[in-house]
């Protein structure tokens, strides 16, 4: 079973597992949401980042063990470790923010003391709506900069275009730092597409196209390692090592460069 997505690991698992895995114990889990803005998901206590999840996300508590969480995270099945502190109560969250970023403010004015800073694709509870400010149980976000669940956007590669310029991290998944599945994943949930959270498990989103085929906008493009995401005809964008930042390269341009500097083809083509 892959670790990434297996929601076990030796002291419990779901019950979904039993008789497939060994395990101290076997449990439904705990339904909770992250309450930080961008929390790592971890391999292990205190090991290295796989991903991230972002304030107002779900995830499934399997178990806790000195501070920590084991978790399976809603969005894409995704399982690792994190903080207990970054767990609250299970949201009912009614919008997402749709702005590469935006502040939680104390009070609904531009004056106001900033309380957090939230990443594109931040989930949040709108209790109160109407004016330039959305209210929420912990403060105020501009209202231009959320749009509710039901309304996903419809151009993936303009979301992808928002985070222009956003640094290069490993496993990142926000307005601060993304990878490159990190910028596919984010694009593609903003336009309500289910997409998993790593590159090599991305080759199974939508449809396997030929390499002849014609690039059209919105197609992802991948290599060992690596997805970009298409714009146009002859250009995409990526979040990638060569410049350490989203950013647009020819696709011949990057197609020939990847090759010379790595000797990687590209493995598939696929649209969502």
């Amino acid at each position: 079973m892959d670790r990434r997505l297996t929601p076990a690991n030796a002291r419990a698992a779901l019950t979904l597992l039993q008789g497939k895995v060994e395990a101290g114990r076997f449990t439904t889990g705990e339904a909770a949401s992250l309450i930080a803005p961008v929390t790592d998901l971890l391999n292990q206590p205190e090991g290295t980042r796989d991903r991230q999840v972002l304030w107002g996300e779900a995830v499934t508590v399997i178990d806790r063990h000195k501070g920590w969480a084991f978790v399976q995270a809603a969005k894409d099945g995704y399982c690792g470790y994190l903080p207990e502190t970054a767990l609250g109560p299970l949201a009912s969250p009614t919008h997402r923010v749709t702005a590469p970023a935006t502040h939680l403010y104390d009070a609904p004015k531009v004056q106001a003391r900033d309380l957090a800073s939230l990443s594109l694709g931040s989930l949040v509870t709108v209790v109160e709506d109407g004016g330039k400010f959305a209210r929420t149980p912990q403060g105020f976000i501009p209202a231009k900069h959320l749009r509710p669940l039901d309304q996903p956007l419809d151009d993936a590669a303009a979301v992808a275009e928002l985070f222009i310029g956003t640094p290069y991290l490993w496993g990142g998944n926000s307005r601060f730092g993304l990878d490159c599945s990190g910028l596919v994943q984010a694009a593609l949930t903003a336009c309500g597409k289910a997409c998993p959270g790593d590159s090599d498990l991305q080759q199974s989103v939508g449809t396997a196209l030929a390499d002849d085929a014609p690039v059209q906008r919105g197609d992802l493009l991948f290599w060992k390692g690596h997805v970009a995401m298409a714009v146009g005809p002859d250009r995409l964008i990526h979040a990638n090592g060569h410049s350490m930042s989203v950013a647009y390269e020819g696709i011949a341009d990057c197609i020939a460069r990847v090759i010379a500097q790595e000797g990687r083809p590209v493995l598939a083509r696929r649209r969502p």
